[in-house]
């Protein structure tokens, strides 16, 4: 039997009695079932480095027209600017690099 008491206090978490009992329960049939893929006879399957054949797809990084409109609603918008440029507070100091 898991102790489950042993588990939350590891995790530092309170579980009142009905908590705990119904994730006895849940933590031991998640133990069975990972007991039954153990068994499991992998012997002629290869290893794999991952679980798809897909792949990340991204556009090519290429220069694109400049949406006047759409920058200056943004300008309008912002709270301080200097000239084209939206003014931000300091967020790293010369002395934090």
């Amino acid at each position: 039997m898991i102790d489950i008491n042993h588990i939350a206090k590891l995790a530092r978490i309170g579980l009142s009695e009905e908590e705990l009992e119904k994730l006895s329960g849940e933590l031991s049939a998640i133990l069975d079932f990972v007991g039954k893929l153990q068994k499991a006879d992998t012997a002629k399957v290869e290893p794999m480095a991952g679980g798809t054949t897909l792949f990340n797809v991204v556009r090519d990084d290429e220069p694109r027209p400049i949406d006047i409109e759409g920058r200056n609603k943004i300008l309008k918008n912002v709270p301080k600017r200097k000239g084209d440029y939206i003014e931000v507070r300091l967020v790293l100091d010369q002395n934090d690099l």
